[in-house]
């Protein structure tokens, strides 16, 4: 009986262990039947995608998700467009044009987090589309799969600045600088302080034993400085002590006096002991040293990347005869307070970013001898991006862009893999290879985005009663009199695309497509004072606060209706002139005055023709042709929509624009003797970059614009395309041509958008050389154009 009752406890112990476990091993199905399901996770609003793998440019590459704490890839078995469409939202991009397969970005390591992925395409994640489930896979790393996806970002995204480097349990991702002083505390930026670490819902410190200045210059580099310098530490060492006595002596009462002598012999106040006990606790305890060892080589972008040893246990007691670790970081030029300092830390002559929305940010452009060029993309990476964002006065790089992310540039392509060690002042001083024509184009111009110091402009400027968060009435912070802080409007009047562009870039907006002077149609704020008025920028203050205006408020339309608005872009066109063109197309027609009725009538003669004796004689005019490319990343369209173009009967054509482009000739002193303008006959593309379809025709009334990649060319023998010289002298002279004088249109960089040339005209002929867009010189180079005393062969005085 004893033994049937022992077989029995055995056979019931085999049925609810053993046959269990056999369905739970199912063989999983096969691959070319998967058994799909949608995923959910606890913590799948913690996922993080980025692009891995070489060569690749910033918008494709390997697709690496961030799960459970480890990195791993997705499987391309099944892959379709529609999965890269989620994934390249996910990364913060518009969409995909496309995917790959078979590891062509290499095989990634880890783990193959989803395999057999079916999206429709218009999911918010791709945690909750199709697959086999999170981890479960029966792919190698041969198979991984790649996304390319659309260079244009989705607006208001914020760029990841996550750093390859082998994630554990214990990270560092975000970092600041504490300021410890009273009077630092309110002082931008922050120069100075106590490095801490996020760990959880707080900050912890940094143990300063072994310390060095290479991990200080890693995170000056983070906080958007270029340089570190040397911290008194005796200093913060009397201000440790000194916080560690109380600082008044006062009558305490009996239960005061007990909560004092509880302190002192106990490290842990006891449940039920007041808020003062807590206080003084939380007081001595304050340090939580989370690392108590870093090393830094000091060419690491960011503090993860370098090795870094983690508290266990009592981290509190981890860092016996130190303490917490303080870094000063000496700041550029644009964010230094001192005058003298500015001089000091004057901008590199050699380096220069252009076509960024914000500071720290553009195409890489270098000088070589006396011309600007780009630098191709090829092995660029962020140990060479930092070394120019230092040699600009920013800090580290936050990210290196390829494939002309930043638009096109112009002119001749100087370095090519440029390969940095990280410690170089200058790129220059880096390897780098000569370009051959064949090498790069400029649609891999490389680019770069700095972190830059924070400075808490965005707090002091809003933009309310739009659509979406791109547009709206602008309000600023105002402190009266007497300390208090209200919003008020600024004065529409005068209001323009430069001062827009400050507040589009203060607000991290992007560039100014509109800078409007009424805005009764946002009128969501009850807001009605007006507190600035006369505003002029440049375009390139970082505040509208730094901008001109009046003293006090003088504002001929004061209501509301009338106040100033905004709409942000995140991209712009940017126009630029075939200078080369110009040279070789320009020469002088004496046109007779009968065949000029259509141009005196849109004004393209100068004041003397009105008393010429019409319709007999002439008027001698300087003729070329203008070939306006848009090298930029939005189309270039008229301010005015279609419904107030103004039509012109005379040649048969609308006009956009009042003036499109200046024509002027100048005396070497830059006197003005003759003048043009070229209003916009019609926008339109009339050719494009290989690759690139025209968008934009001005027949049948159809839309006008340049598109990004095209250029509208204006024949030498259009009507006003000229400058009337018949009351010129013989003599030397600068040919200058603007596009977009008035800025009318948003652009990415205006400083392009001038060309010169020399000229040399002995009253029948006319000879131009030296043609270059304005900015494509050095200062010095520009300078000796400028005193340029004309061709010399042709022996005149």
């Amino acid at each position: 009986m004893e033994l049937h009752q022992w077989w029995r406890h055995i056979i019931v112990f085999l049925v609810n262990t053993w046959i269990p476990s056999c369905f739970a091993q199912t063989t999983p199905p096969a691959r070319s039947s998967p058994m799909p399901t949608p995923q959910t996770a606890d913590n799948l609003d913690t996922l993080k995608f980025r692009l891995s793998g070489f060569p690749r440019k910033h918008n494709e590459g390997r697709i690496e998700v961030f799960y459970k704490g480890e990195w791993g890839t997705i499987c391309d078995d099944d892959f379709s467009l529609a999965n890269a469409h989620v994934l390249c939202r996910q990364l913060g991009f518009v969409s995909a044009t496309g995917w790959t397969h078979s590891a062509k970005y290499g095989k990634g390591a880890g783990k193959i987090w989803l395999d057999n992925v079916q999206c429709s395409g218009s999911e918010t994640s791709v945690s909750v589309c199709k697959s086999r489930g999170w981890g479960n896979s029966d792919c190698t790393h041969d198979e991984d799969a790649g996304v390319i996806c659309k260079d244009e970002r989705l607006p208001g995204f914020v760029d990841s600045n996550i750093i390859e480097v082998q994630v554990d349990e214990n990270r560092v991702e975000e970092v600041r600088l504490r300021p410890v002083v009273t009077m630092a505390t309110k002082r931008m930026p922050v120069t100075e302080g106590v490095v801490e670490v996020k760990n959880k819902d707080g900050w912890a410190q940094i143990c300063d034993i072994g310390w060095t200045p290479k991990n200080s210059r890693v995170v000056c580099g983070m906080m958007g400085f270029p340089h570190e310098k040397k911290v008194n530490k005796n200093f913060y060492k009397h201000l440790r002590k000194r916080s560690a006595e109380p600082k008044a002596k006062v009558k305490a009462t009996r239960q005061e006096s007990k909560i004092k002598a509880i302190t002192k012999t106990s490290s842990k106040p006891k449940r039920g002991k007041s808020a003062a006990a807590k206080r003084l606790y939380a007081e001595r305890q304050k340090n939580f040293f989370l690392v108590h060892s870093v090393a830094c080589l000091g060419t690491e972008v960011h503090l993860a990347a370098c090795p870094l040893e983690f508290n266990y246990g009592n981290a509190t007691e981890s860092c016996p005869g130190g303490m917490p670790a303080v870094v000063s970081c000496v700041p550029g030029p644009l964010y230094t307070q001192s005058p003298t300092m500015k001089k000091k830390l004057k901008m590199p002559p050699t380096t220069r970013l252009k076509g960024g929305a914000k500071y720290g940010e553009g195409r890489v452009e270098v000088l070589k001898g006396s011309e600007w060029g780009t630098v191709c993309d090829d092995r660029w990476n962020l140990v060479s991006a930092s070394v120019v964002c230092r040699e600009m006065g920013f800090g580290s790089a936050k990210e290196a862009l390829t494939g002309a992310s930043m638009g096109k540039g112009l002119g001749p392509i100087h370095m090519n893999e440029v390969q940095c060690t990280g410690n170089e002042r200058s790129l220059w001083s880096c390897r780098y290879k000569n370009i051959t024509a064949e090498d790069c184009k400029h649609t891999e111009d490389a680019s770069v985005r700095c972190n830059v110091p924070y400075m808490g402009y965005e707090k002091t400027v809003r933009i309310l009663g739009g659509r979406t968060r791109y547009e709206g009435r602008v309000e600023v912070l105002h402190t009266e009199a007497n300390g208090t802080l209200r919003w008020g409007l600024i004065c529409g009047e005068g209001w323009g695309t430069q001062e827009a562009m400050v507040v589009c870039r203060q607000l991290g907006l992007g560039y100014a497509n509109h800078g409007l002077q009424e805005t009764w149609y946002w009128d969501s704020s009850n807001v009605t004072d007006m507190v600035m008025s006369g505003v002029k920028c440049t375009g390139d203050e970082m505040s509208i606060s730094q901008c001109q205006h009046h003293r006090t408020v003088n504002c001929q339309k004061a209501a509301a209706r009338f106040a100033a608005g905004v709409i942000c872009s995140e991209t712009a066109s940017d126009l630029v002139l075939n200078a080369q063109l110009v040279q070789q197309t320009t020469y002088i027609e004496d046109r007779p005055l009968h065949m000029l009725y259509c141009a005196a009538e849109e004004d393209c003669l100068s004041k003397s023709a009105a008393s010429a004796n019409w319709p007999y004689g002439h008027r001698r005019l300087l003729r070329f042709s203008s070939q306006i490319h848009n090298i930029g990343r939005a189309d270039f369209r008229p301010k005015a929509g279609r419904h107030s173009w103004v039509w012109h009967a005379c040649h048969g054509h609308y006009h956009s624009m009042d003036i499109f482009t200046h024509y002027d000739l100048m005396s070497a002193n830059g006197t003005k003797v003759a003048e043009g303008h070229k209003a916009s006959f019609c926008l339109e593309d009339t050719d494009c970059d290989e690759g690139v379809s025209k968008r934009y025709e001005c027949a049948n009334f159809g839309e006008q614009g340049i598109t990004v990649g095209c250029w509208d060319l204006y024949r030498h023998d259009i009507d006003c395309q000229w400058i009337d010289i018949t009351d010129v002298k013989p003599g030397n002279y600068i040919l200058q041509v603007v596009i977009n004088p008035n800025y009318e249109v948003s652009e990415s960089d205006f400083t392009n958008n001038a060309m010169k040339c020399n000229c040399k005209y002995d009253g029948h002929r006319i000879w131009v050389h030296n043609c270059h867009i304005g900015d494509s010189f050095s200062e010095e180079a520009e300078k000796k154009f400028e005193k340029y005393p004309g061709q010399l062969n042709n022996q005149i005085s």
